[in-house]
């Protein structure tokens, strides 16, 4: 039996819920060619979509390469991945893949180290050796690749905020961004976890990939969207959950479609014939127990002011944090102070703003932090 809610690893099928606009204009962008960020917090789906899109627009003329690259520490590690997943995701023949290598990648000293994962899907790793312009001839392959085979390539790179964190980040940036501007028959998906670096990198006037391409901000998935799927799994396994139960789980977890599918399925474990609050209770404390220790870790090191301020936002304050009450009531000192302590709890991806208010990165601390209190 299949599991009736998905989480901790992307969804598809009839686990993908709504985002149909969202995947509409990114099947468009991907057939068009235009070049697209992906912005949202962490856990709303954007890998899902990127997924759900990758698999209604690709064809034996439109490749479509997905790379991961949040274990991506140096530049050099980003091209190595970047190289190694054009070569084997524009060609299933590893002669190909080798061929390809061994054509484009003439003037780079590499090694080549293909094999079998579990599944039995062979996969090839680059070991990269520095010389000079070989990163810009990793990153001019799927432009060469798609030319030899007269096809169109769309790069998708996950976590490609990993990127600022480089040394002379800059000067990377800068590096890709004078390269894939004159790709012609290929165009990139752009997309991460940490929404304010995301935006940092294509939304300040100094950075190279200003004005890169296309922006699709990622919003909540609509209350009525969640409520008919979650009571229509329930109802599949013959299990009664109300609106209004379906509503709290949603509304508990702030919308965020991962911690929603992990909320349902733990209620959807505890229940037999229909929920009940104790059950939505249990459920809730499990899924809290679960993210404790990751929670204890990273705030284990805040300042008194720091967690105070996170505090106020699990009490729902959401702006007004310079005021005198606030200060106050949550030990944050003074109101220069609150400026400093904003900025390293959005550095350190556990706060984000939101039109123009603040909220938690992660809405299961929230329910932590009002249990720790």
């Amino acid at each position: 039996m299949d599991i009736p809610f998905v989480f901790g690893k992307t969804v598809s099928g009839d686990t993908f819920t709504d985002r149909e606009k969202e995947t509409e204009k990114l099947v468009s962008n991907f057939k068009y060619g235009v070049n697209t960020f992906i912005v949202s917090p962490r856990r709303w789906g954007k890998t899902s979509l990127v997924k759900k899109a990758k698999s209604l627009a690709e064809s034996e003329k439109l490749k479509i390469v997905y790379v991961d690259v949040h274990q991506c520490r140096c530049a050099e590690d980003f091209c190595e991945r970047y190289a190694s997943a054009v070569l084997t995701q524009t060609s299933n023949k590893m002669d190909e893949w080798i061929e390809n290598a061994k054509s484009f990648l003439s003037r780079i000293s590499f090694g080549i180290n293909a094999s079998a994962d579990m599944s039995g899907e062979m996969s090839l790793k680059l070991q990269y050796m520095p010389k000079d312009n070989s990163m810009e001839d990793m990153l001019q392959l799927s432009e060469k690749i798609a030319k030899k085979k007269s096809i169109r390539v769309v790069v998708c790179i996950d976590e490609f905020q990993q990127i600022a964190k480089y040394q002379d980040s800059m000067h990377f940036q800068t590096v890709l961004r004078s390269v894939w501007q004159h790709h012609e028959l290929v165009s990139y998906c752009l997309f991460g976890s940490k929404k304010h670096m995301m935006e940092s990198l294509f939304d300040d006037t100094t950075r190279p990939f200003y004005k890169f391409g296309d922006i699709i901000y990622l919003k909540r998935i609509p209350m009525n969207y969640w409520i008919d799927y979650i009571t229509g799994k329930f109802s599949e396994s013959n299990k009664t959950i109300t609106d209004e139960q379906a509503e709290w789980i949603v509304n508990s977890v702030d919308g965020n479609s991962s911690y929603v599918q992990q909320l349902s399925w733990y209620v959807f474990q505890r229940t037999e014939i229909a929920v009940t609050e104790k059950i939505m209770h249990d459920a809730q404390n499990e899924l809290v127990d679960q993210c404790r220790e990751v929670f204890e870790s990273k705030t284990e090191n805040l300042t008194v002011g720091q967690m105070g301020f996170l505090h106020a936002v699990a009490d729902g304050v959401r702006t007004g944090f310079s005021s005198s009450k606030v200060i106050e009531s949550y030990r944050l000192n003074s109101s220069a102070n609150v400026a400093i302590i904003r900025k390293a709890l959005i550095d350190r991806d556990l706060i984000i703003e939101e039109n123009k208010e603040i909220i938690l990165s992660d809405p299961v601390m929230g329910i932590w932090l009002r249990m720790e209190n």
